[in-house]
């Protein structure tokens, strides 16, 4: 199973509000022959760490392709850079952040490091992976789903929205 994560706490000026950004930024996975197997609940989040920034609108999506790890994330960094994603300060308000979370079980330390380093830490990411992937286990530690998100403490500020 390929996962990824999407989040947005900026309006686009091309797409709107961070969920519409999500949506058409799931679209144009899709218009590249990326399909889209599953997706999770909508969901907000506080920012991490913890700032005035507004809040995240997040999503996790499972993935078909044939491209390999390092060609999908090029893609993913090619739709965020399409809308209007500037890289700079870490942890930065964004328009859109796409993340590679898991490919197929992947465990590499190169270039793209797989699965995503803070994944284990990050709820807003978690949570959603039980949508849709209620039997997935880290490929590192082994740990289930259910006990990685028992472990995050901030699991309780992910909160559904309205679908």
């Amino acid at each position: 199973m390929i996962l990824i994560g999407l989040g947005a706490n900026l309006p686009s000026s091309v797409h709107g509000a961070p969920r519409q950004t999500l949506e058409a930024a799931l679209s144009a996975l899709e218009a590249i022959g990326i399909s889209i197997v599953a997706r999770s609940r909508w969901y907000a989040t506080a920012p991490v760490p913890v700032s005035d920034q507004p809040d995240f609108v997040n999503i996790v999506a499972a993935l078909g392709t044939e491209l390999d790890p390092g060609a999908l994330l090029n893609q993913l960094h090619a739709i965020e850079e399409d809308f209007g994603r500037v890289r700079g300060q870490r942890n930065a308000a964004r328009v859109l952040d796409i993340d590679l979370l898991d490919y197929d079980g992947r465990v590499s330390t190169e270039w793209p490091v797989l699965p995503h380093p803070r994944m284990e830490q990050r709820a807003f990411v978690l949570v959603p992976i039980c949508d849709i992937a209620p039997d997935w286990r880290h490929p590192v530690s082994g740990r289930s789903i259910n006990e990685l998100v028992m472990a995050t403490p901030d699991r309780a500020g992910v909160r559904v929205l309205a679908q």
